[in-house]
């Protein structure tokens, strides 16, 4: 995503990055041709500075885009962006959070943004996955408040810097109800596509044949299309390589959680979301890590010899 955003900015921006994780700032530096050096670094014509720190980054930018994997990530984040108060700027600075997590939390740290007059703040989860991240084909889902137009409008062309749509869904949180409406039916999909695809191998069928059958019919969807759990099927899948590299088990299991939790508070139900929750549980006792279409490398652990 960083890349692709220089990519696109105008080349008298500077973009400002910093990571808590510093073996994924040496890569980006390696990547980007920046000596890896001390936090502060830059390279002359790279358009790119490294931050020495969360609050480093955001006293540096007009546009402060986040993501991160957890509401408490969130919450501590934007507690040391904040405190002590941000210089005042114009036009006032723009918070983009991009994670996944709980719209309450998300609406707590959007009032403590605007009460304290440091800036506007807008949710803005993304959908995609690794793939989409590197080709610039997000899909972002934009909650921000329309009470003027102006805060939709400046937000979407950024948003368009890496992704190939954006999709506004109503006032600040809403982009975040529907990224875990959207998630949930991911959830589920995904087991269905591996057990759909278990069912048939386990029958004798091929497996090429299968997934053409499947993505030229009624059953077809993005966890048959593009990530099929199957080696041989969707080139460039994590199936391709040993399931590493893609959505991993812990933050699928995360974002389930995140919908039952909002289910509950809206007062949906959601029939399949206790089973599936404890698929992903025991899928992700052996290793959270790796993408979550290795389901259906767990269920073929499964198969009863007949």
């Amino acid at each position: 995503m960083a890349k692709n955003l220089r990519a696109k900015l105008p080349e008298s921006d500077t973009l400002v990055i910093f990571d808590q994780n510093p073996d994924v700032l040496t890569k980006f530096q390696t990547e980007v041709g920046i000596a890896a050096t001390d936090a502060g670094a830059s390279a002359k014509g790279t358009g790119i500075k490294i931050a020495e720190s969360s609050r480093d980054a955001a006293e540096k930018s007009e546009v402060v885009i986040t993501v991160l994997p957890e509401p408490s990530h969130v919450a501590n984040v934007f507690g040391s962006i904040l405190h002590p108060r941000l210089p005042s700027i114009e036009p006032e600075r723009l918070f983009i959070d991009c994670s996944t997590i709980d719209p309450t939390s998300s609406r707590e740290i959007a009032n403590a943004v605007h009460s304290s007059s440091q800036g506007r703040f807008v949710d803005a989860p993304m959908s995609g996955g690794v793939v989409g991240a590197r080709a610039s084909t997000l899909t972002f889902m934009l909650g921000a408040s329309t009470r003027s137009g102006q805060l939709v409008n400046r937000v979407v062309p950024i948003l368009e810097l890496m992704g190939s749509k954006v999709l506004h869904l109503g006032e600040q949180g809403m982009g975040l109800s529907g990224k875990l409406a959207n998630n949930y039916l991911l959830a589920i999909s995904n087991i269905a596509t591996a057990e759909a695809m278990n069912l048939g191998v386990r029958c004798g069928l091929d497996t090429k044949k299968l997934g053409e059958l499947i993505n030229g019919s009624s059953g077809q969807c993005w966890s048959s299309t593009v990530n099929n759990p199957v080696q041989g099927i969707s080139p460039g899948a994590p199936a391709e390589r040993d399931f590493n590299g893609g959505f991993a088990v812990g933050l699928m299991k995360k974002d389930l959680k995140l919908a039952m939790k909002a289910a509950a508070e809206s007062g949906a139900q959601l029939e399949l979301a206790q089973k599936a929750k404890e698929v992903y549980e025991a899928v992700g006792a052996s290793d959270e890590m790796k993408d979550f279409s290795v389901v259906y490398q767990w269920l073929n652990s499964r198969n009863v010899t007949t």
